[in-house]
């Protein structure tokens, strides 16, 4: 917490982004400047672009790490893709549903010219809890025939939701740092496919920072940067993937969906309902909690913050006011989760709710305790 805004402990971080990060990756990043065109920087650069493909599970994609940070939910990224005059066939699902495979096998079914280029989807939508099915995608595009290439948000996804570039066909894939990967923001990691690179070759959009021909460049010098990086970013996230390796991404994934699953019983067993209008489309990084009409869901944030020093997502757009959202992503455990749905409870109590004290925190307990394994390195 800033310092003119103390409060005693820690601050409970459970918004869907920026998450808690390591203490081992803030010691990593606690470091001077170093001058990125030395040897030293460039081998710590190829060990990271490297070791990234994992996280996407591709060993085909070339990775690029960007001084930036990406993020675009799908509003936005329709918004980006007209100010630089793409011609975009918005497909629209309520709020709280996933995309509309449908319309997507219909339109894909009357283009047999292929005019449409790519497939832009966001794989987890954090405003409203939902999670799409990349698979399907894919199966659709394949039954056409279609070379349209395949676009993916995976900022709040990817390295905490089941992720695969190569296997489902994705062709660009970008995530991060202040969401899985438990860091600061200021980095943007993309994937691309050969298919990407390929096309990027006879692209007439518009491109300068973000142009992958600049880095590719710098690839075969073997110096890697165009630009100046953070130093301290590239330190962080080099801790970072060896903490997921550590546990092991399949077992990161498994920590997620627990996470997930227990604030969904919570939510349940407090009366209220999920966002997300189906199973199929629950995520497990983020659940967004719809509250009763006389309820305005931002005083649920602002007195969790006041009164408990507890950190919840607000409600965006057309659901802002209606619903609060839990992050349950990055570097947290059982017992941080437990804390904050306990704190939940008491906000709901405060403002009004007739919430059972600890209806939410058993219901989550009862899950947890059956399902948390034994932490591999202490066995």
């Amino acid at each position: 917490m800033a310092d003119y805004v103390y409060g005693p402990g820690r601050n409970h971080l459970f918004v869907p982004g920026p998450v808690n990060i390591p203490d081992q990756v803030i010691r990593a990043m606690s470091r001077q400047n170093e001058d990125y065109r030395s040897p030293a920087v460039p081998a710590l650069t190829k060990t990271l672009l490297e070791d990234v493909k994992q996280i996407f599970k591709t060993t085909t994609g070339t990775p690029f790490l960007f001084p930036t940070t990406d993020r675009v939910f799908s509003l936005l990224w329709i918004d980006q893709q007209q100010r630089l005059n793409f011609n975009v066939d918005v497909v629209e699902s309520d709020w709280g549903y996933g995309a509309d495979l449908a319309a997507l096998d219909y339109k894909l079914r009357q283009d047999p010219s292929h005019s449409i280029k790519a497939i832009c989807i966001v794989h987890n939508e954090t405003a409203t809890g939902v999670t799409n099915d990349l698979s399907a995608v894919r199966k659709i595009l394949d039954k056409h025939r279609h070379p349209a290439l395949l676009l993916v948000d995976g900022v709040s996804s990817i390295c905490a939701l089941d992720f695969r570039m190569d296997e489902w066909g994705v062709d660009v894939a970008l995530t991060g740092s202040q969401k899985a990967l438990s860091l600061p923001t200021g980095l943007g990691i993309v994937c691309a496919s050969p298919k990407a690179l390929e096309a990027s070759k006879t692209a007439k959009s518009v491109r300068v920072f973000f142009d992958w021909k600049d880095y590719l460049k710098f690839y075969k010098m073997g110096t890697y940067w165009p630009y100046t990086p953070s130093i301290q970013l590239l330190y962080g996230l080099r801790t970072a993937l060896d903490l997921i390796f550590e546990e092991g991404l399949e077992n990161v994934i498994k920590r997620h969906n627990r996470l997930g699953t227990a604030t969904r019983l919570a939510v349940e067993a407090w009366g209220l309902k999920n966002c997300t209008q189906k199973e199929e489309w629950f995520s497990d990084t983020v659940t967004a909690v719809v509250v009763p009409p006389y309820i305005d869901s931002a005083e649920i944030v602002k007195h969790a913050w006041k009164r408990y020093n507890l950190s919840l997502g607000l409600g965006l757009n057309k659901v802002a006011g209606k619903v609060f959202r839990i992050g349950h992503l990055g570097h947290l455990n059982e017992l941080q989760l437990m804390g904050a749905l306990s704190g939940v409870e008491m906000v709901l109590k405060d403002i009004g709710y007739p919430v059972k004290l600890g209806s939410g925190v058993a219901a989550a307990a009862a899950y947890l305790s059956n399902s948390t394994p034994l932490i591999p390195s202490r066995i």
